[in-house]
């Protein structure tokens, strides 16, 4: 029967896996939306309907907004609660039907960096204890 603190260890172990997979989802992702908007900025210009300089700045100004925080109206529509969240495990194929969130990138990598933090303070109490 494993011990408290080799629960805490490995709960600590995911919580590292989830932070790496959660940044490499959100760099992947960001990519591809990158390659989606250059693509259509392309074919803007090739069809008359903005400049390189136009292009450019559209580029950057859809990244941009994708890495932005949501809205105050996204944020208070469902109050904190103090239950965990629920993660739903999917199929590969049901992927392609799954919406993506809509909070930034960034911010859920900084948000599970902060939870690993935690949890590496709190296992090393533990050890000491």
């Amino acid at each position: 029967m494993p011990g408290f603190g080799d629960i805490v260890q490995k709960a600590f172990y995911l919580g590292v896996g989830l932070a790496s997979y959660a940044g490499e989802k959100a760099g992947g992702k960001l990519a591809e939306l990158r390659s989606q908007v250059q693509k259509l900025a392309d074919e803007m210009v090739a069809k008359g309907e903005m400049n390189t300089d136009e292009a450019r700045r559209f580029v950057e100004d859809m990244m941009k907004q994708a890495q932005q925080a949501p809205t105050s109206t996204e944020t208070t529509e469902k109050p904190p609660t103090s239950e965990p969240r629920r993660i739903e495990i999917l199929e590969e194929d049901e992927e392609a039907t799954v919406k993506e969130p809509k909070a930034p990138a960034t911010e859920n990598v900084d948000n599970l960096r902060q939870q690993v933090l935690k949890l590496q303070e709190e296992l090393k109490k533990l050890q000491q204890d």
